[in-house]
């Protein structure tokens, strides 16, 4: 697996490529999303890869609105997907998403991680 900032050079058109998480940098004073993209999913796994992708969009999705049960439910069923390429990146979602369920998060929360 690679990992790419911003997705403008049209390599999902090739390869499978996922959404991660999007930076603030505020030396930059810019945003930037972070893409990662898998070349060998296993063999088995590739009539289900639509679905699988679906689901980590999904989870993205459910993430930023704070729908952190569905986030749960979606990581437990992508946990070992990818030939199991993403789940340190489940794994440290899963983290972070218990560390926010204590949180009193104001209304402009977004998900997006700071980074100076």
């Amino acid at each position: 697996m690679h990992i790419i900032f911003d997705n403008d050079q049209g390599l999902d058109e090739k390869y499978t490529v996922l959404e991660l998480d999007t930076f603030r940098f505020s030396n930059l004073q810019a945003e930037r999303t972070a893409y990662c993209i898998i070349e060998n999913i296993p063999f088995e796994e590739m009539p289900a890869v639509q679905t699988f992708k679906e689901l980590h969009a999904t989870l993205m999705t459910e993430y930023r609105n704070r729908r952190w049960g569905e986030c749960d439910k979606i990581i437990a069923q992508l946990i070992g997907k990818w030939g199991g390429e993403l789940d340190t990146f489940y794994a440290e979602l899963r983290s972070r998403i218990d560390l926010l369920k204590t949180m009193t998060l104001d209304d402009l929360w977004n998900g997006i991680i700071d980074r100076s």
